[in-house]
This record gives C-alpha cells, sequence and structure tokens, in this order.
C-alpha cells in the first residue's frame, strides 16, 4: 500500500553548502513530519559506486542528526536537466539547493543555478551557508511588490510558506518615476495586501526609498529585519542560455545577507503536499 510522505530534494555535490541545504531540508521535511532524499548526478557510469558510498554515508549522517529520514540517489546525466526530472518523478514538495555567492568566476558558475531552476515545476529554497535559525519555522518572510504579472504568484507561493509555519510577511514595495508604472504598482500593493487579510497573514509595507537598484534595496532591507526568506519568482524561465551577464533573480538568490531565497518559475502551481509510493 502506498504511503503517504512529504518529500524534500536536495541536489548534493559534497561541499559544505550542500550540507546547509541538507540543515534546510530537514528543517522543512519535519515541519511536514515527511522526509529528506540526497541527489547526487554523476557523468559516467564508473564514478556511481564510489557516488553512492559517499552519498549514503552523508544520508546516515544528516538522520542522525537531524533526526529526519534520509535517502540517497545517483543518477547518471547532467544537473540541469535530472534535477528536475528527479524531483518531478518522486513528487517533491521542495527542493533545497545550496549556491555560492555572485562573486568573480562564482558570478557565473552561479548562473547556472538559474539555468537548474528554470527546467523544474517544484519550488526551490536556494541557500548559501547560512544555516537555519534555531526555531522550528521561517518567522520572516520578505515578499517584493513590483509591476510584473507574476506578483500574484509570489503571494500564493509566501502565503502556503505563511500560513504553514505562521511567518510574518513583509511587502517590499518598488517606486517608480513613470506614472502609469505608479499606478500600476499601486494596484498590486492592494491586491497583495487585500490578498493576505483575507488569508489572515499578519504582514507589513515597506517602500523602497530610491526608484534605481530595487533589488539591492530589497536585500538590504530583508538584511536589516533578520528575514528567514525571499520569496521571488524566476523571470528567466523558459530562456535557452542562462544568462552570464548576471539576472535580476541571480542577485537575489546569491545575496550578500545569504538570505535563503524560494523561487519557482511563472507557469506553475505551487505543490503544498507531496505523494511518492515506498
Amino acid at each position: 500500500m502506498d504511503k503517504e510522505v512529504y518529500k524534500v530534494l536536495v541536489p548534493h555535490d559534497f561541499t559544505v553548502v550542500a550540507d546547509c541545504a541538507v540543515s534546510h531540508a530537514a528543517k522543512i521535511a519535519n515541519s511536514y513530519n515527511g522526509e529528506v532524499y540526497l541527489l547526487h548526478v554523476v557523468g559516467k557510469s564508473k564514478e556511481v559506486d564510489s557516488a553512492k558510498e559517499k552519498l549514503s554515508k552523508l544520508a546516515a549522517d544528516s538522520q542522525a542528526k537531524h533526526g529526519i529520514k534520509t535517502h540517497s540517489i545517483v543518477r547518471i546525466g547532467n544537473i540541469f536537466d535530472d534535477i528536475g526530472d528527479v524531483a518531478k518523478e518522486m513528487g517533491a514538495g521542495y527542493i533545497v539547493m545550496g549556491t555560492h555567492g555572485a562573486k568573480g568566476m562564482q558570478k557565473i558558475m552561479g548562473s547556472h543555478a538559474i539555468k537548474v531552476i528554470s527546467h523544474s515545476k517544484v519550488p526551490f529554497v536556494v541557500v548559501q551557508e547560512k544555516g537555519p535559525s534555531d526555531t522550528d519555522a521561517y518567522d520572516d518572510i520578505v515578499v517584493p511588490i513590483d509591476y510584473s504579472d507574476v506578483t500574484k504568484q509570489k503571494l500564493s507561493i509566501a502565503a502556503n510558506i505563511a500560513q504553514h509555519f505562521n511567518s510574518k510577511v513583509h511587502l517590499f514595495a518598488a517606486i517608480e518615476s513613470d506614472s502609469f508604472l505608479q499606478t500600476k504598482l499601486d494596484r498590486e500593493l492592494g491586491f497583495a495586501k487585500k490578498y493576505f487579510t483575507e488569508k489572515s497573514i499578519s504582514y507589513t509595507i515597506e517602500n523602497a526609498q530610491d526608484t534605481g537598484g530595487f533589488k539591492k534595496q530589497l536585500i538590504k532591507y530583508a538584511a536589516k529585519i533578520n528575514a528567514d526568506m525571499i520569496a521571488i519568482v524566476n523571470t528567466q524561465e523558459g530562456a535557452l542560455v542562462p544568462d552570464f551577464f548576471g539576472s535580476e533573480e541571480q542577485e537575489v538568490i546569491a545575496n550578500d545577507a545569504g538570505i535563503p531565497v524560494i523561487i519557482t518559475n511563472p507557469t506553475q502551481h505551487f505543490v503544498s503536499s507531496s505523494v511518492f509510493g515506498s
């Protein structure tokens, strides 16, 4: 008989930041009474046995440390296709992935994270080397509000997390010098206030100080309030190649404050639960 289990997938490349991702995944899985799955992708069959041995030990260590049932999966392929494919096959609720800050060559390599995310229909939580808080919740979630067509999806993502963890949402609103765009933005903010009020979710509103550099202001604000997460939507979804000159999404997920970011693709529906046969 199939067993209903909430699953959190962690792509693991045997780095410290991947270990940090496991800690976040364990926290999320624990809140759903779920399980963690570690995934390592190799390019050749001769690498499988060694990877299985290392990943199995990591899974066992993680299970002992966090008290969460942890599995290991090794697949031959490439990370751009297989992470999203495995998540879909197993019915994962989240993918928690580690990344390095955007500095020097890491900024170019960090563009690949967007390519990985763009292939998946499962929400990503992207973390750096900042571990989860000692509490059981993600208490403060920052949601940027602009005039983009994906704002409502960001609200849905944030609402799901906030309701599950009893979090407070912090709306950070852009300002525009163009009156037409500002009017559209005001409508989006009005919708956001109504949306969270109807869902009985506590929220605050903070406005950007300047018309330019919105993402930098967003990150600065999130750091100021010691936010646990930032919720965004990937506007690079569907791109054939990553933007090597740096997308706005990349700037946020590799933010200097090391704040975890939840990011989804524009057309996907947020998954609040997952089922996978045992």
